[in-house]
């Protein structure tokens, strides 16, 4: 299973009652499938800790109905419990996703030897290929390149999301994993320095709103296209800047409605609210940067 190229954390649309606009959820995994990007359902992007069981089944079977196979889909199923991580997973894997997308437990803040054997767990009884994914910034604790190279060698671990921010963790992990082992950035603005450094893509938020564009860049720079890649970037950041500019996914949910696609609706503890008038206005500029050529 190749696991190179673009993917996106896809958001979840919510209608203004607050339930979900499974219909919008439809259009958005099938914009990205037709702009050559694979869809990650339920991971933080998704607000995932918001949803119940019944709309985590739903989203993760529609983005798989709506992919068909054509690309691998990866669902979110970490948690801060090895037990409940292990469930999630194998329930994933009755919804029909291809890969786990298994985030290292937040809170717990377990060292490295736990983090080794809470993965090893998953990968040996979860039943389905896991992709580690290492964000300290919203777990607290950072998952080491001698951990990850490490689990790197266990035959049902195949991928990484790194998104340490770390350019020289980043750097060592594409040098040391294995050849069939596969490195994907989760910050978009460091997805050009990944590939670079031997990496095979990204698990993108800005491919929500402009995927045609993010897997031209990703494309070029993973076929050593380092002029229409850098072309790309630079076009691109000034985006990637402001959906950072508050906690994800407030930004790109703001964006997608300025786009028609979906409300700016989030679930508490997040507040809509929260991107501004004034930041949605810059963003509306950068989309119309990127999409027109202005």
């Amino acid at each position: 299973m190749r696991l190179d190229g673009s993917y996106t954390a896809l958001y979840t649309p919510f209608d203004r009652d607050g339930s979900i606009d499974i219909i919008a959820y439809q259009s958005l995994c099938q914009r990205l499938l037709d702009a050559g990007v694979g869809l990650v359902p339920c991971g933080t992007t998704g607000e995932t800790p918001a949803l119940s069981g019944d709309e985590y089944d739903a989203l993760v079977r529609c983005a798989v109905e709506t992919s068909a196979g054509r690309r691998p889909v990866i669902a979110g199923t970490g948690s801060n419990s090895t037990a409940a991580t292990i469930a999630q997973t194998r329930h994933a894997k009755e919804l029909g996703a291809d890969v786990a997308l298994v985030v290292v437990p937040y809170y717990n803040k377990p060292p490295q030897a736990s983090l080794k054997a809470h993965f090893e767990a998953v990968a040996d009884e979860g039943g389905l290929p896991v992709m580690l994914y290492n964000v300290p910034g919203r777990t607290a604790r950072n998952m080491e390149v001698d951990t990850i190279l490490a689990l790197a060698e266990h035959p049902n671990i195949v991928a990484v999301k790194e998104a340490s921010g770390d350019i020289d963790q980043i750097q060592r992990v594409c040098l040391g994993t294995p050849d069939d082992f596969w490195v994907l950035s989760g910050d978009d603005a460091l997805t050009l320095p990944l590939i670079r450094s031997g990496g095979h893509g990204v698990v993108s938020v800005a491919g929500n709103v402009v995927p045609t564009e993010l897997n031209a860049m990703v494309q070029a720079a993973l076929n050593g296209d380092v002029a229409t890649a850098d072309a790309w970037q630079k076009k691109l950041v000034p985006l990637f800047d402001l959906l950072f500019a508050t906690t994800n996914p407030i930004p790109v949910k703001r964006a997608a409605e300025l786009l028609g696609h979906a409300s700016r609706e989030t679930r508490m503890p997040l507040l809509a609210s929260e991107c501004t008038d004034a930041l949605a206005k810059k963003i509306d500029e950068a989309l119309r940067a990127v999409t027109t050529g202005n």
